[in-house]
């Protein structure tokens, strides 16, 4: 069996034709089974304003399924602290803890603008022809510059946050949130806050990020374990990975660092099977590249008969070339291969089909080659 765990990064997608309710009795299933099969933990993705995603509140999916599973971790990938406070976060999942200790990840995204500071270029020197030495694809960057000018990303900031109110520094809201959970937090004359529930308890800190800049330093200053998004910026994830191993100092947390690195996963039976039910991803993705939201999980059919556009296609190509779509041996493969060109001591799979039994497959099929290992 491989001895590197695999995890699972749910969204909550909504599929064409179905619901919402449907989407989170279907997520709540998985993860039942995900800690039936074996998988190390399951996270929520927090999104908002997408018609085809239901995953917009962490807290509140996260404590549905605490009560629905007894063993597996359970967290957030991540919480997006741009519109949140270090005390509403803390006071959140320090109530699911009280009832279901010692089973929370707090990952911890930034988000509602540019990140602060310029990327650690680490690793990119071991990329030749955008692939790494044993394989791995490393696409060209994609700019994310367009979806900030968006108007439903600004729609997003101006319902998410009180009118006037701007984002705390982010590495000061890590550090706040730590603090509350130590019992250590004083302000600047010294007064005392202490969060019940919250304070003391076993939370799993995470930092989640897409690029060696102020994500990966603030994780790696902190002794935090540190999440890279291959399957949301496959071009940055060495520079994100090796930025956070620069920046790390060790913690009563832990003594060396440690990595998890995601990927967007369709496993079947066979290739062709695979590639089949993976269809409607391009499609997908295109309606969150070009700013309009999410659209519910296409079928194979509705995906096809879109007609493509080459500005359509420069905005997906490389999550499509960089998503792992095939035969449990082949994806497999594929997941080792990343797993050695990150150094990644974890790996987290996303996987969205448009019909909940496919999905449910994939992870089974995908499990059990992973054990064999």
């Amino acid at each position: 069996m491989s001895d590197t765990p695999l995890a699972i990064l749910d969204l909550v997608p909504i599929s064409a034709g179905s619901s919402a309710p449907e989407a989170l009795r279907n997520s709540i299933d998985l993860a039942q089974r995900a800690e039936r099969l074996g998988y190390a933990r399951y996270w929520f993705a927090e999104h908002h304003l997408n018609p085809g995603v239901a995953g917009t509140s962490p807290a509140v999916v996260l404590a549905l399924t605490a009560a629905a599973t007894t063993s597996i971790r359970i967290g957030s990938g991540a919480v997006q602290m741009g519109h949140r406070t270090a005390l509403s976060v803390v006071e959140e999942f320090g109530l699911i803890d009280a009832l279901h200790p010692g089973r929370l990840d707090l990952g911890l995204g930034r988000s509602g603008g540019r990140p602060r500071g310029a990327p650690a270029l680490i690793g990119a020197t071991a990329v030749q022809n955008g692939h790494t030495p044993n394989g791995l694809k490393i696409p060209a960057r994609f700019s994310f510059e367009h979806l900030l000018k968006s108007p439903r990303f600004a729609l997003q900031k101006k319902l998410l946050q009180l009118p006037n109110a701007e984002p705390q520094d982010y590495t000061e809201q890590v550090e706040d949130v730590l603090a509350l959970l130590r019992g250590t937090y004083r302000t600047a004359d010294g007064v005392e806050a202490h969060v019940v529930p919250g304070e003391g308890s076993d939370l799993q800190v995470w930092i989640l990020g897409s690029s060696g800049g102020e994500s990966a330093t603030v994780a790696g200053a902190n002794g935090l374990r540190f999440a890279a998004n291959y399957h949301v910026s496959p071009a940055t994830v060495l520079e994100a990975a090796d930025g956070y191993r620069a920046a790390f100092q060790p913690s009563e947390v832990l003594d060396r660092p440690y990595v998890s690195v995601s990927a967007d996963v369709v496993v079947a039976d066979d290739e062709a099977t695979a590639r089949e039910l993976a269809t409607g991803y391009g499609l997908w993705v295109r309606s969150i590249r070009s700013g309009e939201g999410a659209i519910q999980f296409p079928t194979p059919d509705d995906a096809r008969a879109y007609t493509w556009a080459d500005a359509d296609l420069s905005l997906v190509a490389d999550r499509i070339e960089t998503q792992f779509v095939g035969s449990p041996q082949q994806v497999a493969d594929q997941l080792t291969v990343l797993q050695e060109a990150t150094g990644a001591d974890e790996l987290i799979i996303t996987t969205i089909t448009h019909d909940h039994a496919d999905r449910v497959r994939s992870y089974e099929l995908l499990a059990a080659e992973w054990q064999r290992r």
